[in-house]
């Protein structure tokens, strides 16, 4: 395997996400809402989360959660900042 075969951790990210945006989106042309398409993948995130960091029959503490938290604001900041980039300065 060659260095151009190896995909960085944004590459797989962004394969990720396109992924996850394309099921939504699939969701959401079967009539399914785009809040509850919405709502489905944030739950999924949460249970997933909790799987990654604390195992099949973990849990996370109350600093995990607040660490998992602080994560989520900070990538629905970025997200916000690009987004607003992209369009300008509208905020709905």
């Amino acid at each position: 395997m060659s260095k151009t075969d190896i995909k960085t951790d944004h590459q797989i990210n962004l394969e990720c996400l396109n992924r996850f945006i394309d099921l939504a989106n699939s969701i959401k042309d079967e009539g399914v809402d785009i809040k509850m398409v919405s709502h489905g993948l944030m739950t999924a995130s949460g249970y997933y989360v909790t799987y990654a960091l604390g195992g099949n029959d973990g849990v996370l503490s109350d600093l995990g959660m607040d660490e998992v938290t602080a994560a989520y604001r900070r990538e629905l900041e970025r997200i916000q900042k690009l987004k607003k980039e992209q369009v300008g300065s509208k905020v709905s």
